[in-house]
């Protein structure tokens, strides 16, 4: 009989160690939930950070884009305003040629001597003037 009670406190121990065992695997699998659970709300919170940061980036490209198509729009209005100064300057050019030429015509036939300038080479490249010429207007370039 004196086994039987050591049989029994020994089950009882037994029973002892596995409530441990259970206690603990319960308190890992509790802390493991809380990690888990930690570690959701972390990932959820970075990804409404990324989300965030999408829209404000799509937001500064969208006006990266407007500005952009703005300047081209400009660039497009003074390459245009460009050219047709560049076309008034060639018909400009030809009809001084022109009146040259016939002012020098009169000037033999007359036989009065005339001054005829050559024509200046900034006049023929307006870039390279030290200072700013007045624009000239389409208005006033067909006026005689």
């Amino acid at each position: 009989m004196s086994s039987t009670p050591h049989l029994v406190s020994s089950g009882s121990d037994a029973d002892q160690r596995y409530a441990k065992f259970d206690e603990r695997k319960r308190k890992r699998m509790e802390s493991n939930r809380e990690s888990a659970k930690r570690s959701r709300m972390k990932k959820q919170q970075r990804l409404e950070e990324l989300s965030s940061e999408t829209t404000q980036l799509q937001n500064q490209n969208s006006i990266c884009r407007d500005k952009i198509a703005s300047v081209e729009m400009n660039y497009r209005s003074i390459d245009a305003e460009n050219n047709v100064l560049r076309a008034q300057l060639a018909e400009l050019t030809e009809r001084l040629n022109s009146l040259n030429s016939l002012t020098q015509f009169w000037a033999d036939t007359t036989g009065f001597p005339v001054d005829i300038p050559e024509i200046p080479d900034t006049l023929l490249e307006p870039w390279q003037l030290p200072c700013p010429i007045q624009p000239i207007t389409a208005s006033d370039m067909f006026q005689f």
